[in-house]
This record gives structure tokens, sequence and C-alpha cells, in this order.
């Protein structure tokens, strides 16, 4: 959205004067009245965009125009703050720096810069964008998205007959409906656009048994633009037809509603219910107490289908192979018989390229009907499906249909969410997108803008918890304790994403044509684009030399590994100065992009380096980095850039071991959330006094003298701590590790993790004096000895443990060791005999793999126990995993 562009520039703009007030001096007004300027405009695009469609081709355009200005306004702005920090940099002595005048060269040059946007690209937008609205008030619009639904609606045939794939779904929902209750139940029916809530909704409330069950049916369809007047008195008039509702007053029209409400039988279904206070509104007038009502609410939206439920809402699943193989057939051929055999093959691969969404399913049978009226021959055909089913993304991208339901939702999004919803077309079809690369990405990109009280990090991960509740992303993997660590994003959705994006000029995908193994799109068109996607071709890019002076991004996601030809390393900085973002984990570089410091405004860079064995000091020119993310097979990484220069670094990720220069001044490290992994060696008190606020630290190398020192316990902001006792030699009597009395982790520790440690096991009752740690994960020999006695001390605040690879034999603890334990996850701890009868007080989840007989037969009593609890159809379930060989003991 312009809006969100708009935002965007103004935060940056607003983080200049906040930040770089030595760099702008003699700029400051300049910028405040940039900043001023920038606020009317926001202003004025928000009040104007709530008159229009978003989909009027007039308002796409004056988008792509204002989100072009916008992109040349930022790269300016970077270019001048760059320039003008260099110049600082060089000036060595302070008191030469005092004396520069507000006069001097840099800051003139700057304010004279900033001027010029103003008066060249700020205020002439504004004037457009005033002219472009008006003629929008005058011109012939294309029809509300509203009214586009209410035809889809229309257009979208409900098959009553011949509904594929609902049976055993129809089955459940009508068992909820036919149960007796002494009060009213509320049954939410959620999936994704396009997945059948609305035929399955229609097949229940045409059922032959409903039918006759209930007296009442009502069909009401909750538009976007809700209003409670118009639902009510469509309610009413399914009671009393006759009664004249012209003149009465809101409040008389709910009581009348409600009091026939108490009274009858009746099935009410309330379909598209868009947001909880749709439905709250809605929910006055239902009788709670009247146990012979029964309602049915579709929704895309998790959050309305918790709010509403009395009973757990009912998530639709995807149709199988088989169904959606049988629904495409009737759409073709209307039986799912008439399908020539050698037509079949591709058939039936085309219906599992549609992902079980029934509307995909539909919209691309009719292409294909299309086809087969015009095809002369099978084998014709047959090429047709194949390469339909090859490009099946392309075909979804203009179906009208499919990006009409998915805009809905879109329109949902505040102004800051709709592009990072958009920006998730990067990635590849049915790509495993890993939260934490996801969330990275947008806060580099600078869609996430602060809030008080909140980090990006949290913000970005609150925006992806946003669109998995409506249905816009799913969730692939969690981790124990139930957070999202990868998502996933539909095909229909991803589809609507890039369709979106070529509006915005958001990215665009550079392929390879298979037929022709061209480009298919020319390398000059690049000079126009401001972020690129590969998902192949790297290569073949870089050799036509291209030339992107406005390109941000180059994001490369490959299923595999691929290698980059030694003399393709300077094309990257030679040909996109501007570039922010190199997402290039899965391309190996031969070794260290020499050129890389002259892209100063980089602010993500992931590298894939086999062989590295030290990070350069060029990297400290990198004057804008966040994030550095380094992949390598070397154990150990010199860092000779002057780190604590680089003043907006705040994640440092690697599996090496970095060993810092320990001579470096400058900048402290304020910024720095993450450091992994930092070598012992390099754990001084010169890093813990810079990096104060530290939230993540992995250690890895020998840590024999780690806890000689007093640096774990200085750092108050750390929370997560990974330590690895990696040693090359074999370890002698004096290399032991062994944990003070007394505590020596950090303060504000919450989430831990030890691996090769070799601790003995009483040094347990030192962790247990961790008052704030939550998860405990003790790996690969974290701990060795055959006893672990936890009675005598506790874990207040623990909720997860995880012990992997250990030769523990006897386990023993009391009720008060684990209070608040609610997962436990054993893996090879092939010796022990029993896991405690007591930590499963208040367990939600117990994970075993490979245990001996008698470990399992513990853990399914555990088991048994738990689920005997359980009550109540909203009650916590209790999740029991165990591998195929535990299963069978």
């Amino acid at each position: 959205m312009a809006e969100a562009a708009v935002s965007f520039l103004l935060e940056h703009a607003l983080e200049v004067v906040k930040e770089y007030k030595d760099v702008i001096s003699g700029a400051e007004n300049e910028f405040k009245q940039l900043n001023n300027e920038l606020k009317q405009l926001k202003g004025f695009l928000n009040e104007e965009a709530k008159k229009y469609s978003k989909e009027d081709g007039l308002f796409k355009e004056l988008e792509r125009q204002i989100r072009n200005v916008v992109y040349e306004i930022e790269d300016t702005i970077d270019t001048c703050l760059t320039k003008a920090t260099e110049a600082k940099a060089r000036t060595r002595s302070k008191k030469m720096l005092a004396r520069l005048k507000p006069t001097s060269s840099t800051s003139f040059n700057l304010a004279q810069e900033v001027i010029s946007l103003r008066l060249n690209k700020v205020k002439p937008l504004l004037d457009d964008a005033k002219l472009q609205f008006a003629k929008m008030q005058t011109a012939d619009r294309s029809s509300p998205l509203q009214d586009q639904r209410t035809k889809l609606k229309r257009d979208k045939p409900i098959r009553e007959h011949e509904v594929v794939g609902f049976d055993g779904e129809e089955a459940t929902i009508i068992e909820y409906l036919m149960e007796e209750k002494i009060s009213l139940e509320v049954i939410p029916i959620i999936g994704i656009p396009g997945q059948g809530k609305t035929t399955l909704a229609w097949k229940v409330y045409q059922n032959e048994k409903v039918f006759f069950n209930f007296p009442i049916r009502i069909w009401v369809y909750i538009s976007q633009k809700f209003n409670s007047r118009d639902v009510f008195l469509h309610i009413l008039k399914s009671f009393a037809p006759s009664t004249d509702t012209s003149k009465m007053e809101y409040d008389d029209l709910v009581q009348t509603v409600r009091s026939c409400l108490e009274k009858e039988k009746f099935l009410l279904v309330l379909d598209d219910v868009w947001n909880v206070e749709a439905w709250e509104e809605i929910n006055g007038i239902l009788p709670p107490k009247n146990g012979k009502g029964k309602v049915i609410i579709t929704s895309r939206e998790e959050k309305v289908g918790f709010r509403s439920a009395t009973v757990k809402p009912h998530k639709l699943k995807f149709l199988d192979e088989d169904e959606s193989w049988k629904l495409l057939q009737l759409e073709v051929y209307q039986n799912e018989e008439d399908c020539p055999s050698d037509l079949r093959g591709f058939g039936r691969h085309l219906a599992n390229k549609c992902d079980g969404v029934p509307l995909t399913i539909i919209v691309i049978g009719g292409v294909m009907v299309d086809q087969l009226a015009s095809s002369k021959s099978t084998a014709v055909t047959r090429e047709r499906w194949k390469t339909m089913a090859d490009n099946l993304s392309n075909f979804l991208e203009n179906e009208q249909r499919i990006t009409g339901v998915v805009a809905l939702s879109y329109e949902r999004l505040s102004n800051d969410l709709r592009d990072c919803f958009v920006y998730i077309g990067v990635f590849p079809e049915d790509y495993e997108i890993p939260v934490r690369l996801l969330s990275g990405l947008w806060i580099a990109e600078g869609f996430i803008l602060p809030k008080d009280g909140k980090s990006l990090e949290q913000i970005a991960e609150e925006n992806v918890d946003d669109l998995i509740c409506r249905n816009l992303l799913k969730v692939d993997k969690t981790n124990h304790v139930g957070k999202v660590k990868t998502c996933r994003v539909h095909d229909m959705i991803r589809a609507f994403c890039i369709s979106k994006s070529k509006d915005q000029n958001l990215f665009q995908q550079i392929k390879l044509n298979k037929q022709t193994g061209q480009l298919e799109r020319p390398v000059s068109d690049v000079e126009q684009l401001h972020r690129l996607c590969f998902q192949s071709d790297l290569s073949k890019f870089l050799s036509e030399n291209p030339k992107g002076p406005h390109i941000r991004s180059l994001l490369c996601f490959y299923d595999q590994s691929v290698e980059l030809e030694r003399r393709h390393l300077t094309v990257i900085p030679d040909s996109f100065p501007k570039l922010r973002i190199l997402e290039s984990k899965s391309v190996k570089f031969p070794e260290f992009p020499g050129k890389v410091q002259k892209l100063i405004h980089l602010r993500y860079l992931t590298l894939h380096v086999d062989n590295l064995e030290k990070l350069p000091k060029t990297i400290s020119q990198l004057w804008n980095l966040q994030v550095l993310v380094v992949e390598t097979k070397s154990r150990v990484i010199t860092m000779e850039a002057n780190m604590w220069k680089m003043i907006w670094l705040r994640h440092v990720k690697t599996k090496a071991s970095i060993k810092l220069e320990s001579n470096w001044d400058g900048e402290t490290g304020q910024n720095l959330q993450t450091l992994e992994r930092l070598s012992p060696e390099s754990c001084t008190e010169a890093v813990y006094k810079r990096a104060k606020n530290l939230k993540t630290l992995g250690i890895s190398g020998n840590l024999a003298n780690l806890f000689g020192k007093n640096f774990l316990k200085e750092l108050s902001h750390l929370e997560k701590l990974k330590l690895v006792n990696n040693v090359t030699f074999e370890a002698t009597s004096d290399d032991a590790l062994h944990l003070p009395q007394l505590n020596c982790f950090p303060p504000n520790l919450k989430r831990l993790t030890l691996m090769k440690t070799s601790l003995d096991w009483q040094h347990m009752a030192t962790l247990a004096m961790i008052r704030k740690l939550e998860v405990l994960k003790l790996k690969d020999n974290a701990f060795v000895g055959l006893s672990w006695n936890a009675s005598d001390y506790k874990f207040p605040n623990l909720q997860l443990l995880v012990i992997a690879n250990t030769d523990l034999v006897l386990w023993d603890a009391s009720p008060d060791s684990f209070p608040d334990l609610r997962v436990v996850v054993l893996e090879s701890c092939e010796s022990l005999i029993e896991i405690p009868h007591c930590v499963g007080t208040h367990l939600e989840k117990l994970a075993i793999k490979r245990l001996r007989k008698s470990a399992v037969v513990s853990a399914r009593e555990i088991r048994n126990e738990k689920e005997g609890k359980l009550q109540g159809k909203f009650a916590v379930p209790f999740v029991f995993e165990q591998c195929p060989v535990c299963e069978n003991m």
C-alpha cells in the first residue's frame, strides 16, 4: 500500500534525526521539515484511501508512482548519510570534529540534498496524489471489492448432490447438531480462502436429517461491511415474514429477535464472519440457555473461531489425492468415469498440484474444459495439460476468481502488514520458510515499524502469528512448546502475492525458460526493479553483467546448495551498489567476496563459504549492517573486523567459533542482541562491557576456564545461552568442567542448552539456582554419571526439559522438584530405568525416543493417568510421542 510505503519512509527519516545527530549537523531543520511534509502526505493518503477500491486501475497506478518515489527518496537519504558518515570517520581528531562549522561542505551538501528532495520529490508527489484522487472522483470506477465478493459468491456453484470430500466432516458437524444440550451450541468451521467452508456448511444445511430436525433454518451471509441491523432483520423475517419492521427502533429489533430465538428450535448459519467484533454484536441476540438452538459459523479467522466456539473449532481438512482427482473429473467431464485413460495420468498430476483446495481445482477445471473444446487431438490436450501443470502458478496469478477471493483477506490487513504478506511470494512453491528468516528479512526490508515496549523481532513474530490466525500462512513445524519454527504458504495464496507484487513492483522472480534456455525477462529490465528472487540460474544471470542501480534485495532460495564461479564474485557488488539484503545461504562462494565492502547500504548479509578462516577488516566499512549470517564448515573463524564500530549490528550467527581481535576500540555494541558462536578465549571483560544488551549467546570451544570468569554473570540482559564444549584434543583432568557452588549464570537467563560438557549430575543443583530458567536442554553427554537425585532442590519456573544421549540410569525427584514442568523430551537415554512419576503433575507433553522397555512402561503410565484426568472439549490435550522402536516395546 502507498500509505505503508510512506510510513516506512517517515520512520526512516525520524530515525535519521534521532540517531545521526552528529552526521546531519547543519541539516537538522531540513530533515525536520521533510518529516513534517511526509506526515502530511501520509495523513492525506490514509484519508483518501478509505474512499476507493484498491483494485481501481487509477489507484494501482498511483500506488506504483508513490512507491517508486519513496524508493528514490530513501536511496538518496542513505547515500547522503553514508557519505557524511565516511567523512566524519576520516576526521580522526575529536577536536577537529568539534571545530567543524555547520556550514562545512558535508553539512551544506546534505542540507541541499534534503531541500532538493522536498522541492523536487515530496511536494510534487503530494500535488500529483491530490490530482489523481480528484480524477478518481469523476472516473467510472470498477465495482468495490465487496461487490466483487458478492459476485464471486453468486457465480460460484455449490454442488448439492456431488460435493466431494466432505462426507466425514459433514457427519461430524451433524453429530454436534443432533446432540441434546442444556445451552446454545456454536460450531465454527475454519479454513483458508477457497477451501470449501461455505460448501460444507451448505451441505449440512441442506441435509435431510437436519431439515427434519430443525423446523427453522436461517442462512445469513455476513459481509465485510457488517451491518447488524440488516442481519437481525434477516433473522426476524425467518420467524415472522409479515412483520412490519420499517419503523422498528434498533433496541426493539434486538429484543424481538432475541425473544424469537429463546423459544424455538433453530439452526442459524452465519457465513463468512470476518472479525470478533461482528461476532460479539451478533452474540448479543443469541439465547445462551436455549439448548435446542444451534449456530454454525464459517470464518477464515481463527480468532473468530476460538472466541465464538462452545465446541472445539472444526478446522477444515484439505482434499486428498483421490478426492482432488474426483472433483477435477466432475468439473471437466461431469462424471468421474469419462476421462480417457491416456489423459488420466496428466489429469491426476494436475489435481495433485492444486494442493487439495476445491476452489483451485474448480478454476483449473474450467481452464481444462476450454482446452478440451479447442484441442484437435488427445495428444494436443495431453501436452497442454502438462504445460499447465508445469506452470500452474502462472495460471493462478492471472485468475480473477483466485486473486479476488484472497484479496478479501488482504484488504483486512493493516497497512504495515500488507507488504509483509505480499513479500511471502519471494519464496518458491511449497518452500519451508523458517520464521526467523522471514522475520529477519521483514526487519531488514524496513517493513516492521517499531512499537513501544516491543523489539522489532517480537513485532515480526506477532505478524507471522497474525497471518497464521488469518489462514494466510500455514504452520509447518513447531518446537516442543508449540512455538512456530517453520511455515508454508499455499500455492493459491502465493499466486496472489506474486500477482500483487507485479502491481506494486515489490519483487521480481528471475527464471530460466526451460525450452529456450534463456532468461524469461531481459537483463535490461533489471534497471527498473527493486528486489530479485532466484530459485535457480543465478550464474546465468550474473554472466550477462546486469546493472541494477535500484536493486535493494538479492534473494536466493535453492533446493540444494550450488557453487558460484569465482569469476562472478565481483559482479554483485559492482552491479548492485544500493543492495540492502543479500540472502545467499544456498549459494556457495569459493571465497569471501573481496568487494563486499562496496555495498555500504547492506543491512542483511548471508554468506556460505565452506573453508572460511577469517572475516576481513573491510567488513567494518558496512556501516548499516544489522544481520550477518555465515555458513561454513570451519570450526573457528577469526573476526578481524572491528565489530564494535558497526553500531547497527544486531545479530551475528554462525556455527563456527568466532575469535575476536582484542585490540579494537570504538563504539560499544549497544544494538547487538545475538552473538553465535563466540570462542571461550574471546569471553573477556572488554566484550561484556561492550555487548551489554546481548539477549542470545552461543559459546563453542574448550570451556574449561569459562566458569572461572565473571563473564556470564555480567550479562544481565541475556535470556538464551548455548554452551558447546568442543575440544580438539583428548581432555585431561585439568580440562574437566566444574561449576562453582554459587550461581555463575546470567540473572535473567530463561533458556539454557549444554552440549558435550560431561558435567557431574551434582552440578544440577547449580542450574536450579537460575531462578528464571524456563527451558533446559541437555544434549550429547552434557551430564554424565549413573544417578541424578533432584529431590533436594527445585526448578521453580522450568517448563521444558530435554535430555538426549546420556548414560543416566537412575533419576529420582520429589513432587516439588519440577512444579511447573510442561514438556519432557527424552531421546537416546537407553540406560534409564524409569521416568519419575512425579514429573507428570502438570505435564502437557511427553516425547520419548530410544528408551529401554521399563522406561517406556513408566512413560505410558504417566500418559494413562494424564489422559484419564482430561475433561471437557476445551481441555488441553496431553501429547504423547514415541518412536516406532518404543511403540513395539
